[in-house]
């Protein structure tokens, strides 16, 4: 009894104990039965979505903390992606759709894989792309053309071809634009080298009109075989056209194929004006001008006087001054169809040195003087000395006279220049004093204080001048 009656005992202490286990195990059997239950409602509402075709209705994540522009996109476009893939393989596991949480690597392909089942389009090779990128270099190389014309790249190439020195050539060719020598030597090599812009240039200077290359080769400059040979004519020589005909026909390989005889005549006056002819020597600098170095003419500067030094009452003088001058302008101007002596600029296409009127021309590097009566005055221009030719429109003139000298046509037809002024006027190198006087010839180089000069006769009225003068003499 008594171990029935403990026994008992011990069932009954026991029995709350363990119904307490079977409900707690029959509750998680519950859930889990409920949680399966669940999962399969929800796979069999996917599989019958993604049978019809559809997408689900949007729902939220089931964490208690949000992030809803990550966790809610993130459901929406992995659900959208199951059922793509669904419909597109066959091959794809269903437990990986109902999963709670893709990984890392999943979100990756979910959020790169395209929304509808198009295959997607092969992507370009690299090397594709590479030689796409070659084919469009040439089209921007085009447009850094625009600097160099035609005319610029023939007037390179014949300059090239003539002196061999690219140096030359920047110095001595007036191009379109102000190219430094940098960019010559880079466009020759281009022309060279790049077959894609030497072809564009060959095809530009093809399309060219022959007037233009005509002027474009008259333009060439001379190379050293070509002034060596004319160097040989003598400058106490009076060489006409003819023999300057004469040398093309005599050497027609030396020279340029574009050179003319007043070509010719021009450059060798050009060589005879700064003595590079082969009689010619340069002349020493005379002995009573000194010649001031750089240590002497600082010695002369007075350090006082370069303080800038604001003067009011000089300021209001050259103000007053300046009027003055601009006023003495406008008079001149207005008095220039009373100049006997007519002064034209020089120009690559000048026009022709004579007329029916002009007896001889003084030409320079900057302007030209026509002499159109029989006795002019050379000097330096002032305003209570007024003269007929103005030396100061050549170049500095502080050391020239006033009235430097005269000069006047005979009968017979000679043209002699007498010298009036201090400093010596030299005439082929050979000086000529104050007070004294010298025939003029044609070519003839005519230096005043370091301002050089050619004469330049008209042969041809010359001529009809000494045959009235012989008609009139018999009589």
């Amino acid at each position: 009894m008594t171990r029935g009656t403990g026994r008992t005992a011990q069932h009954g202490r026991s029995g709350p104990d363990s119904q307490g286990l079977l409900d707690s195990s029959l509750m998680a059997s519950g859930t889990a039965s409920r949680s399966e239950d669940e999962e399969s409602l929800a796979g069999q509402k996917r599989a019958s979505s993604q049978a019809l075709g559809t997408i689900p209705k949007r729902r939220s994540s089931s964490r208690f903390i949000k992030r809803k522009k990550f966790d809610d996109e993130l459901v929406e476009s992995s659900l959208a992606k199951s059922s793509t893939r669904a419909k597109g393989a066959s091959g794809v596991e269903p437990g990986r759709c109902s999963g709670s949480e893709p990984s890392s690597s999943e979100k990756k392909k979910v959020s790169k894989a395209p929304s509808t089942p198009v295959p997607p389009s092969p992507a370009p090779a690299p090397g594709l792309t590479k030689r796409v990128k070659k084919s469009k270099q040439p089209l921007q190389v085009t447009k850094d053309l625009g600097r160099w014309k035609p005319a610029d790249d023939l007037l390179l190439i014949n300059a090239v071809l003539q002196t061999n020195d690219l140096t030359s050539v920047h110095l001595g060719v007036k191009f379109s634009c102000r190219f430094t020598l940098r960019e010559v030597q880079e466009r020759w090599y281009a022309l060279l080298y790049d077959p894609v812009i030497s072809k564009l240039a060959c095809q530009a200077m093809r399309q060219l009109h022959p007037e233009a290359i005509a002027a474009i080769q008259s333009k060439a400059l001379f190379s050293k075989a070509e002034e060596q040979l004319l160097s040989k004519v003598g400058s106490t020589s009076q060489p006409t056209l003819e023999t300057f005909q004469d040398l093309l026909h005599r050497h027609p390989d030396a020279f340029y194929l574009a050179r003319t005889a007043k070509a010719l005549q021009a450059h060798w006056q050009l060589m005879k004006q700064y003595y590079l002819l082969e009689d010619q020597t340069v002349q020493p600098l005379p002995k009573g001008d000194q010649v001031l170095n750089f240590s002497d003419a600082e010695d002369l500067i007075d350090d006082s006087k370069l303080k800038d030094m604001r003067d009011e009452v000089l300021e209001h003088e050259l103000t007053v001054a300046d009027r003055r001058q601009k006023r003495e302008i406008r008079q001149l101007e207005q008095e220039l169809h009373k100049w006997q002596v007519l002064v034209d600029s020089i120009t690559g296409m000048s026009s022709p040195d004579f007329d029916n009127q002009t007896l001889a021309v003084l030409r320079g590097r900057m302007v030209r003087y026509l002499m159109r009566s029989r006795e002019i005055t050379l000097g330096r221009a002032t305003k209570d000395n007024q003269i007929d030719v103005d030396l100061s429109l050549e170049g500095p003139a502080w050391k020239i006279s006033r009235k430097q000298g005269v000069i006047k046509l005979k009968n017979n037809g000679d043209f002699f220049i007498a010298n009036e002024g201090r400093r010596p006027i030299y005439i082929d190198g050979r000086p000529v004093l104050c007070g004294s006087k010298w025939r003029l010839s044609n070519n003839s180089v005519v230096e005043i204080a370091s301002l050089r000069f050619v004469f330049l006769i008209n042969q041809d009225l010359i001529a009809l001048i000494r045959a009235e003068a012989a008609k009139i003499t018999p009589q």
